[in-house]
This record gives structure tokens, sequence and C-alpha cells, in this order.
């Protein structure tokens, strides 16, 4: 019993020792100094250095925040912001900022000289005023604590592009003048000339070196010249502008129509000298470069220049199947009837209503590209049989827009008939009538391909027939020559002075004048810079 007393006694004093240690312990710890358990760090930044105490254990982004430090998007913190921080720390921040600067760079012009036989020997024009270009390159400049570190160019953008320069200088043509009844106008190197009494009586028109041959037509009187010219701007904004000028003023000044996109047709009404007729088309980034509108507008002018009367015939519309490509028109001559041709019909516009109808329906043939297929047309000279071409199926074909049969046709619209006149003649025959001959009759001149089945790429041949489609003759080139780049030619005028007719056309860039009567041919020009032509 006395055993267990004792060490009953000696368990309670071991328990009161225990229990005397813990509590100095805590008093202890209790008394130590407030500051213990905080970090102190230091921040390092703007040119100078913040000092602040946190909890151990802190991230160092809670140190900024308790400093009032703001990082920007592109600085930068030493040690991360998301780091714990365990013990006196030096807190590295560092300001990036970036600054993009343009710079514009002059992009000089070249200088090209053109030997044309449109000048006296020797003689020398500027037909180009040549202008400098510009590029823009952006760079990006980076900033650490207000230190340039790095500069990259990051992009290039021509603003525009050097215009060259274009001298001219004359050559003698190793040509004999031939006649030339009325007025011959042609463009070279991108300038307007006139032809008159012969062909050595040259002298230009407009000499800006800016037309591009989308429109070139002398009015019916041919004291007027109507074409268009490239736009100053991006293409992507305005393609081209229509001008006139006059013929027959010693020092003819051009004026401006302030009518822009025009891609497919301009035209003089028949029979007027004030007035014409146009199609437009809105300027697209992508290819073709731009969407059709297929509408058609009139527009008068006074012969001083001042506009005076602008109408709406066709308001834009779809232009059926490929009708992003575009609508052509043609007046008949005795300017009662136009007719439209787009890649899916022929047909012609009713004026009073201002709507379209279908005289053919055409196969659309199918380019497989950026272009589409419109067939060329022509009235006879007493605007009974419009002509041009039709697309026919092929048999054998999974698709019959990929046909190659494309024919030459007489449509008749009091009778809405419609005649073959001529297989296999290609997809660019372009018929053109004459004028009415001696004898109330007239020629329908045509292209027919080498290669029907590939009339797309193929060159062509020159042909005449008469207006019932019979007695079709080749006339140019010869047998075995390279043939004709596709285009529309042009028969010169009848007059009393001038009871015959002659066909004018480009071949190899040269001026050719062609008697329908024999197939003799007349090359005119030897430079191979004429691009269009016109005879009125």
């Amino acid at each position: 019993m006395g055993k267990w007393k004792d060490f009953v006694l000696h368990e309670i004093r071991l328990a009161g020792f225990t229990w005397l240690a813990c509590f100095f312990l805590l008093t202890a710890c209790s008394t130590s100094t407030p500051n213990q358990g905080l970090l102190k760090v230091t921040i390092q930044v703007d040119t100078h250095r913040v000092s602040a105490e946190i909890p151990a254990g802190s991230t160092v982004q809670l140190a900024l925040d308790k400093t009032g430090i703001t990082l920007g998007n592109l600085d930068r913190v030493d040690p991360p912001a998301y780091s714990l921080l365990t013990g006196t720390t030096l807190i590295q921040v560092t300001r990036v900022r970036e600054v993009f600067e343009v710079e514009e760079t002059v992009l000089p012009f070249s200088r090209q000289v053109v030997k044309n036989e449109s000048l006296p020997t020797n003689q020398q024009m500027i037909v180009q005023a040549g202008a400098t270009g510009l590029l823009q390159v952006t760079y990006r400049r980076v900033f650490e604590n207000d230190a340039e570190v790095s500069r990259t160019r990051i992009k290039f953008q021509t603003i525009n592009e050097p215009k060259p320069e274009i001298e001219m200088v004359g050559v003698q043509s190793p040509f004999s003048p031939v006649s030339i009844q009325h007025k011959l106008v042609y463009l070279t190197t991108g300038s307007a000339w006139i032809m008159e009494q012969n062909s050595a009586q040259r002298r230009p028109l407009v000499t800006s070196g800016d037309l591009d041959g989308y429109v070139f037509s002398l009015s019916p009187d041919a004291k007027w010249l109507l074409y268009s010219r490239k736009s100053s701007l991006p293409v992507a904004e305005e393609i081209n502008t229509l001008w006139v000028v006059s013929t027959v003023d010693e020092k003819p000044k051009p004026f401006n129509l302030n009518v822009k996109n025009v891609k497919h047709y301009a035209e003089w009404a028949p029979g007027a000298s004030n007035l014409i007729y146009y199609s437009t088309v809105e300027p697209r980034a992508s290819a073709p470069g731009w969407q059709a509108n297929n509408d058609l507008f009139s527009l008068s002018f006074s012969f001083g220049g001042t506009y005076v009367k602008k109408e709406e015939i066709l308001a834009a519309n779809s232009g059926g199947v490929y009708g992003w490509w575009g609508t052509t028109y043609s007046w008949s001559p005795d300017g009662k009837k136009i007719a439209y041709a787009r890649p899916d019909s022929i047909g012609q516009v009713n004026l009073d209503k201002k709507t379209t109808s279908a005289f053919i329906d055409l196969l659309p043939y199918q380019t497989r590209s950026d272009w589409a297929w419109i067939p060329g047309m022509t009235w006879s000279p007493d605007h009974r049989i419009l002509y041009s071409s039709n697309h026919l199926p092929q048999a054998g074909l999974a698709s019959k827009e990929n046909s190659q049969l494309f024919d030459l046709v007489a449509y008749i619209p009091e009778t809405g008939q419609v005649i073959s006149l001529g297989q296999q003649t290609g997809m660019f025959a372009y018929p053109v009538a004459s004028p009415q001959l001696p004898g109330k009759r007239s020629w329908i001149a045509f292209l027919k391909a080498y290669f029907p089945d590939q009339s797309e790429t193929s060159r062509y041949r020159l042909f005449v027939m008469n207006q019932d489609g019979s007695n079709q003759r080749a006339l140019f080139p010869e047998d075995g020559a390279a043939g004709l780049e596709p285009q529309q030619v042009v028969w010169s005028p009848l007059s009393n002075e001038a009871p015959f007719t002659l066909l004018a056309v480009l071949y190899r860039g040269n001026l050719h004048l062609i008697d329908p009567e024999n197939g003799k041919a007349n090359q005119i020009t030897g430079d191979g810079l004429i691009k269009r032509v016109d005879w009125k």
C-alpha cells in the first residue's frame, strides 16, 4: 500500500512539472517581439526603391499590391509575381513599352524609251511623266526602363507604285503611205493618235500615257473620241474613268465625263455626237477585280464638256448565270433597238419599260477560271438581223457547259428565227457588219478559229461572207501564217469620195488594212505597239 501511494505521488509531481514547463514556454512565446513572422522586401521600380514588410509566405504580387505598384501589360518582374517569398528579397520591376513607328521611303521611277512611227524621225515626246512611288515601313520599337532594346521591321506596304517616265522617239516608217479616207484613230503606248488623208499624216489627240483600251470609240460624225483612262487611285477603289476629246481642235483639251468603273460597254448613240450609253462595275479586291452591275445608263453633255443629263435605263441586277462578269450592248443602226449579250443569253432592252427579254438562251461556257464568255454581236445595216455566236451542247461530255461547239448565227427579231451561218467558228467569232454597200448589200466580217476544239486559246483567221451567210472567204492572214489574236475588226466608212470599204485589222501589234474584194493587205505600222483602232 505504501509503494502504491508513493507511485501516485511521483506521477502527480511529474505531471505538474510538465505543465509548468509548457506554461513557461507559452509565456515565452507570447512575450516575443511583435515583428517576428514578417519579411522585409525591397522593390526596385522606376529608378527608386520601395521597402515593405509582408507576412512570410506571401507572393511577390502581394508585395506589389501592398506598395501600390501596378504592372503594365508588358512589364516584367523578377522574381515572377506568383513566387512565394521566404526571406529578405529584392524584387526587380522592369517597365516595358512598345512603340510602332512608320517610316516612308520614296521609290524612284524608271525611264523607258519607246520607238514610235507616229512621230517624225528623231523627234522626242514625253508621253507619260514619271512619278515616284511611296513605301511605308512599320517598325516595332521596344523600351525597357526607357532604354531601347530592339527595333524590328514588321510590315511593308506600297502606298503608290512608281510610275515610269515614258519617252517616245520617232523612227522612220518602213512602209509607204496609203490613202486614209475620213478619220482613223488608234491607241498606242497608252495614248491616242489620229490619221487623216494618209497613213503618214499622224498627230496626237491624248498623250497622257494612261489609256487602258476598254473604251475607245469615235462619235458618229468623228468629231469626238470617247475613251477610258486608268484611275490614279488604287484599283480596289476605282478602276478607270471616262473622257472625251475633240478630234478637230488643233490643241484638243480632254474633259472628264465623271463616269467611273467601265469595263464592258460604253458607246455613242447612233447619229448622236453628245449622247453616250455605258454600263458599270464595282471594284473588288478578289479576281477578276470587279463585280458587274449589269446596268445601263445614258449620258448627254454639251460640246464644252458641261454635264447635262444622266438617266438610268437598266438598274443594277444579277445578270443571270455568271452575271458577276458583266453584260455588253449593241445599238441597231437606226437607233431604235439595243441588244444585250451576257453569259447566258442574247436579247433586247425595252427602253420604255426598262426591262430585258431574251432572244436566245445561251448555254453558259464553263471557263474554270476568273472570266466568263460573252458572245460578240452586230446588227445588219438595215437593222433587221442580229449576228452573234451560239454555244451548243456536245455529245459525250459529262457537263454540257464544257462543250467546244460554237456556231456563227443570225437572229431575225421579226420572225424569231435563229439561223446557223457557220459551224465551229470558235467562241471569239466577233462578227462585224460593213456599211451598206451599193445594191443594198453588206458584208459580214468574222473570225474563225484555227483549232475550233481549242478556241479559247486558238489563233484566228479573218473571213467575210454575204449578209445571208453565202460566199464565205478567208481574207487574212495568208495560209501558213500565224493567226490573229481575238479582236473586233473595224470597217472603214463609205462616202462619195470613198465608195469602197476596207477592214482595219491588228496583227502582231501592227495595223493592216485589208481589201475585202481581193484580200490584199497593206501594213501601215511596224512598231508593234497598236492596241485599239476605230474608223469613222
